[in-house]
């Protein structure tokens, strides 16, 4: 890769990692398997930088690959393997309260994979709803159904945050 071009990608990282680690982590609920989906993600995206940054929304770009590389992951088998803390408490997770936190994770979780992709991209992410159709290659009307469903599955669960 040309020197200009890395630094373009070097400082796209630098920008844009906290909220990816945050969008992964918020896909499958592990810290150390949310470092291993961004890691992955980076590396595909620096092999294929020049494609990445041609195209008309890189951030959109970028999400997809995220996604499929947890989708990827998701389907291998040692990936059922759930590793915790001693006590229980991954410290490495984003920053929400921890009773907030608890019952967000468990929420998301209790969610097909689909909507919550959708509702990572849209809510966490703040993609609209097109920019998120292109992320997971799929239609507006479906991003807008997932979005529905996957919110108002979440309602009674999160009705005590409030």
């Amino acid at each position: 890769m040309r020197s200009d071009a890395e630094g373009e990608y070097v400082e796209y990282v630098k920008a844009r990692l906290p909220r990816l680690r945050q969008a992964a982590y918020l896909l499958c609920g592990d810290a150390h398997r949310a470092d291993d989906i961004v890691s992955g993600t980076l590396l595909a995206l620096y092999r294929h930088w020049s494609r990445a940054a041609a195209s008309n929304n890189l951030n959109a770009y970028v999400h997809r690959m995220l996604v499929h590389r947890y989708l990827d992951e998701k389907r291998l088998r040692w990936s059922r393997v759930v590793l915790t803390a001693p006590d229980g408490v991954d410290r490495a997770s984003p920053e929400f309260d921890i009773d907030d936190r608890t019952d967000i994770e468990s929420a998301l979780r209790s969610l097909p994979s689909g909507q919550r992709a959708v509702l990572v991209l849209r809510y966490l992410c703040d993609l609209s709803v097109e920019e998120t159709a292109g992320a997971l290659h799929c239609s507006t009307g479906n991003v807008k159904a997932q979005t529905s469903r996957g919110l108002a599955a979440l309602r009674p669960l999160l009705a005590r945050i409030g």
